[in-house]
């Protein structure tokens, strides 16, 4: 049977791919686009699951090894959503994800509709012959203040429901374990335990 020992993480985000090779068997070798010099690719889907299956494709397509990508963001309901698929779009806006929180926060304030929000991500997994699975993992919760020194990101302005703590000010491990794209990977893992 056809057996994972490397997957190359689709992705050039440091937090990612950290939390990613952390989900991931420990006998699986995790390789990073950087370490082929393989740019990322425009993101022109209109779903966290299109453009996770675009970023997958590409990377695959690029280097011919099993290719696991994410894509996430924050969703704000008084925002209509937003920034959702542009999360890290308004970052680079805003001259970086410090300055793209202060302004959220300024307009949930503004909109003064409530703080709920979710983060929501997509993670493909694909290989040979064009195969592939997505799943999609979601955590609710509401906007915060900025707290937090941990995570990267958004997590600083995210406190999931039933917790008093951002993500930024969670323990790594116990974040890892809670997140939005632990819930994908859990979802994946049961369809890929035999592969890998």
């Amino acid at each position: 049977m056809f057996k994972i020992d490397k997957i190359l993480i689709g992705t050039h985000n440091k937090g990612k791919f950290r939390e990613i090779s952390d989900l991931l068997p420990k006998k699986i070798l995790k390789i990073s686009p950087n370490s082929l010099n393989i740019k990322s690719p425009d993101e022109t889907g209109k779903t966290f699951a299109a453009n996770s299956l675009l970023k997958a494709k590409y990377f695959y397509e690029k280097s011919k090894l099993v290719t696991l990508s994410d894509d996430s963001g924050l969703e704000i309901e008084c925002l209509n959503n937003q920034p959702g698929i542009y999360s890290a779009r308004w970052a680079k806006d805003f001259g970086g994800f410090d300055n793209a929180m202060t302004e959220i926060l300024k307009k949930v304030k503004k909109a003064n509709n409530g703080t709920k929000a979710r983060f929501i991500s997509s993670l493909t997994i694909y290989w040979e012959n064009k195969k592939f699975i997505t799943e999609v993992g979601k955590i609710e919760g509401n906007i915060s203040e900025k707290r937090g020194l941990n995570g990267f990101g958004y997590d600083p302005i995210f406190v999931p429901n039933g917790y008093s703590k951002t993500f930024a000010e969670m323990d790594y491990k116990k974040k890892l374990l809670i997140d939005h794209r632990y819930i994908a990977y859990k979802k994946l893992e049961g369809k890929i335990k035999n592969y890998i």
